[in-house]
């Protein structure tokens, strides 16, 4: 994706623990481990011949399929059924951390103040207004918890409100595919119209008319956002219009409205190239205007302010991004003139712009910097942040004519505070900081600092760690290591009410910032894709090997833990240096790369080329199959593994797991668990509740708990 829209998922963790020695030890006895069928599938590629012999568990039309996968669940199950109990005990722990009846910090849009809020024993989220004072009466406008009735899973989206603030288009999944359909709302008398629109991406732009509304259309079979339409209120889906169809199958395309609320834009991103198209919002039926034609390696966002455009680039070799300005009325390339050059070490990560004020967000040697600058060029400063390691970050700034900027502070060991500063007096006011529930919490038990290892090629990796004041670190200190690596996605050092239960259990948590993610700029995203993807691996095992060495741990307490492209390193990982870790979780793990790039009618493949290589390419091909984890599966001894996934995942399909579990247990040479906890009704977030979601949590925590001989009843 463009710099400005990176995927990624975030998994949190937390923790505590019970004996695995004899208890799991004595489950593992009576329990069978499910053997799927061998049925020799042969694929072919640049001569290269591969036999898998588990390929027919990509049918999920298959009855034998189904059966395989609750075969699974139940073998985890019978595992697991010691920590029940224990699962309970920790979801109910993390539960009582949370304030129930929350609400978010209000913001105001075009004369209404929003808020959304959570009302006490209820999973789903309430979305409400107020008309010009938070004074007023409140409107709900959607109960999450009334809606979700009936539903396994659900998810609401996308709330986008008319011009004239009676409408509501709104988007629902409620089967965890990323597949929303949209309807309309109206306001005033809470009517939901008849209009159904089915396959999209949830989110949808009124124009000003309040009748035409611009949405994202996906590919049925692939799932990739491809096409642009034009609905006319109270007209049938059937007659919607085609605006633009992205064509190439390595790009997706998406709309939305810029802040002025003069134009709505339409993108087309892949890994490595973006490119816009506009019309004025005031003329829905107009003809798309190209703002910039597309340039493989050229990535550009787009921001209005007055009579220019300002565009964020890295045009012309500008790695970490640089700032351009150009006339509405002359928006190719050729014509943009620079407004804040290019830095070799700082990333220039985005730009809010105000009527007075444009406020950029940077990142310094791993650090968030958020930056003030007036128009007039009068006062320009930077917020202070002391901290060693810390997430800061510009909130939902919706409002174009005010002086008060919102943004957010977090860190490892602080909760996050939603704060408005004002940009003119410099005055800060904290809206909102993250309570803690239970009165046990007190930042000064937890410390947290950087440290840096080397990697094998003599590159320093930073590392994010936090843990209690009374852990003694040594060999004997359980160690939890977390990283992502892809997409340029960072993982920050965030403060978690769920990670305590971790860390009150003598857990150290630490976050590794390998290559492959931006935490050092975007040269460190460079060098951790395509041909150089495996920086991303052995940066992993070199920060644990470090922690090795510096006596923070050892082997039998030294823990890894990584989701979607994370779970890919997790794979890679175990593969390449097993005896580094005592247990792994590998949570939707994208771990059969090959096959999968291969087959572009998989979601989101072709997109994924700039990120991995195409294999159709036998460069690509064979770097590919030298770290997939499927692939490179052999008989040795692996750590103890818990593998998760969902049946209905768009993202990494449920098969890849499935077919890596089945590999595993046909080849490793060890008796350490192997478990796969597969969840028959949801996708690739795992389950949609506010605290439902917990007890996934509670399911990772414990299986690295009973691993240290620490659950209790």
């Amino acid at each position: 994706m463009n710099h400005l829209a990176k995927k990624y998922i975030v998994l949190g963790l937390c923790l505590t623990f019970v004996p695995l020695v004899q208890s799991q030890q004595m489950n593992m006895s009576e329990a069978k481990a499910p053997i799927a069928k061998k049925i020799p599938f042969t694929l072919e590629k640049h001569g290269d011949v591969r036999v898998d012999n588990y390929y027919w568990l990509s049918d999920k039309e298959n009855p034998e399929v189904i059966a395989h996968l609750k075969a699974e669940k139940q073998y985890y199950d019978s595992l697991t059924a010691h920590t029940k109990p224990f699962q309970e005990l920790l979801f109910n722990e993390m539960k009582s951390r949370i304030k129930e009846d929350d609400a978010s910090v209000p913001y105001k849009q075009n004369g209404y103040w929003y808020i959304t809020r959570y009302e006490t024993g209820k999973e789903y989220p309430i979305y409400s207004r107020k008309k010009g004072s938070l004074d007023a009466s409140e409107e709900i406008m959607f109960d999450g918890n009334e809606m979700a009735k009936g539903h396994e899973y659900f998810s609401i989206g996308g709330i986008a409100i008319s011009p004239n603030n009676k409408l509501a288009a709104f988007g629902v999944d409620t089967v965890s595919r990323r597949q929303y359909t949209i309807r309309i709302k109206n306001l005033e008398t809470g009517e939901i119209y008849e209009d159904t629109i089915e396959n999209t991406t949830g989110g949808s732009v009124w124009a000003d008319d309040n009748k035409t509304l611009f949405y994202t259309k996906k590919d049925e079979v692939t799932l990739r956002s491809d096409k642009i339409m034009k609905h006319k209120f109270g007209t049938p889906a059937e007659e919607d219009v085609l605006v633009f169809h992205e064509k190439d199958d390595t790009f997706g395309t998406y709309v939305y409205k810029s802040k002025s609320k003069k134009y709505i834009y339409i993108g087309s991103y892949s890994t490595l190239t973006s490119e816009y198209q506009y019309l004025r919002s005031d003329d829905p039926d107009g003809e798309l205007q190209m703002f910039s034609p597309r340039e493989r390696g050229v990535e550009y966002s787009v921001s209005h302010y007055g009579s220019h455009f300002y565009i964020l680039t890295n045009k012309d070799g500008a790695t970490n991004f640089k700032l351009m300005k150009t006339d509405e009325n002359a928006t190719t390339s050729d014509r943009w003139e620079e407004f804040i050059p290019h830095r070799e070490d700082v990333l220039l990560e985005d730009v809010d712009m105000f009527k007075d004020y444009y406020v950029i967000s940077e990142r310094s040697n791993g650090l968030n910097q958020i930056k003030i600058n007036r128009w007039d060029g009068s006062d320009s400063y930077y917020l202070p942040f002391d901290s060693e390691t810390y997430t800061a970050g510009v909130g939902r700034n919706p409002d174009f004519d005010t002086e008060i900027l919102r943004y957010s502070y977090n860190s490892m060991t602080t909760p996050s505070s939603v704060i408005d500063f004002n940009m003119r007096t410099k005055e800060k006011e904290v809206k909102k900081e993250q309570e803690v529930l239970g009165g046990a919490f007190d930042k000064n038990n937890y410390k947290e600092k950087r440290i840096w290892a080397t990697a094998r090629d003599g590159v320093k990796i930073p590392m994010s760690i936090v843990y209690h004041k009374d852990t003694e670190l040594n060999q004997e200190t359980p160690v939890l290591q977390y990283a992502y690596g892809s997409y340029g996605h960072t993982i920050d050092p965030y403060f978690s009410t769920v990670r305590l239960s971790l860390l009150d259990r003598g857990f150290v948590y630490i976050v590794a910032h390998i290559r492959g993610g931006e935490y050092l700029g975007r040269p460190w995203y460079e060098n951790g894709k395509l041909l150089k993807k495996k920086n991303t691996f052995t940066d992993f095992i070199d920060c644990s090997k470090y922690l090795l060495e510096q006596g923070y741990t050892s082997p039998q307490h030294l823990y890894a833990m990584g989701g979607s492209a994370g779970g890919l390193l997790m794979g890679a990982v175990i593969n390449m240096a097993p005896g580094l870790y005592n247990g792994v979780i590998a949570a939707v793990p994208f771990v059969d790369v090959v096959t999968t790039m291969l087959d572009d009618s998989i979601p989101l493949t072709t997109g994924e080329y700039d990120e991995w290589g195409n294999p159709n390419d036998k460069t690509y091909y064979d770097y590919m199959k030298s770290y997939s984890p499927y692939d490179q599966v052999v008989a040795q001894e692996y750590p103890n593994l818990l593998v998760t996934t969902g049946l209905h995942d768009s993202q990494v399909q449920y098969f890849e797991p499935a077919k890596w579990v089945a590999k595993l247990r046909e080849m490793k040479t060890d008796k350490n668990l192997l478990m796969m906890d597969i969840n028959m009704d949801t996708g690739h977030g795992g389950a949609s509740g506010r605290f439902e979601s917990l007890r996934e949590v509670a399911k990772e925590y414990a299986f690295f708990l009973d691993l240290e001989g620490k659950v209790t009843e």
